[in-house]
């Protein structure tokens, strides 16, 4: 019974290993790629994991739609369910718009952003001008932290629209020295 499974479903079930071989070889090295970029560019770790999660979460819907069309799906068929499940999502999008601006800028600046955790820097905004230091680089924000010691949260899609001029590189650790060397005194 089961060597007449394997022998009905021998070619789908040659297809689905190339499927999940190939996927899982995009995903190691994409995801090496990845932590590689980060590294070298410094960048956080937990903003690394962000990234790696997006890709495995994209390679998964593509191994998804990939496995229907090798169980014997047509491309009419998954056109229906995706033009449905897309218009669906674009309503509920369009409500959401300012998240995924978020998220896509946060994608943006994970890999073209000139500074990082630790630097101060001075965002040229007319209504709220910002000077401070960034203490965390999130999906969404990142958190300021000003002189007086009060965190701002300041949106992702904001940081690529406004001016931003680096004051200090790695602030953090020239005024924890300062500090150091307050109590030596």
């Amino acid at each position: 019974m089961i060597a007449r499974f394997f022998e009905s479903y021998q070619t789908q079930i040659i297809q689905t290993a190339f499927v999940i071989g190939l996927l899982l070889i995009v995903g190691i090295t994409t995801n090496a790629l990845i932590k590689k970029i980060g590294s070298k560019s410094g960048i956080n770790d937990a903003r690394i994991r962000l990234m790696r999660r997006y890709v495995t979460v994209s390679l998964l819907i593509i191994g998804v739609l990939l496995q229907s069309f090798v169980l014997g799906a047509k491309f009419h068929d998954i056109a229906v369910i995706f033009s449905s499940v897309f218009a669906i999502i674009g309503i509920a999008l369009f409500a959401i718009w300012s998240i995924l601006s978020n998220i896509t800028s946060g994608i943006i600046m994970f890999f073209n952003f000139p500074y990082k955790v630790g630097d101060k820097i001075s965002i040229h905004d007319k209504d709220f001008p910002v000077t401070a230091i960034i203490e965390d680089i999130q999906a969404f924000q990142l958190h300021l932290r000003l002189e007086n010691g009060d965190l701002v949260t300041y949106p992702n899609n904001l940081m690529l629209q406004k001016a931003v001029t680096l004051v200090e590189k790695d602030a953090i650790e020239s005024k924890h020295s300062e500090d150091d060397g307050a109590d030596a005194v």
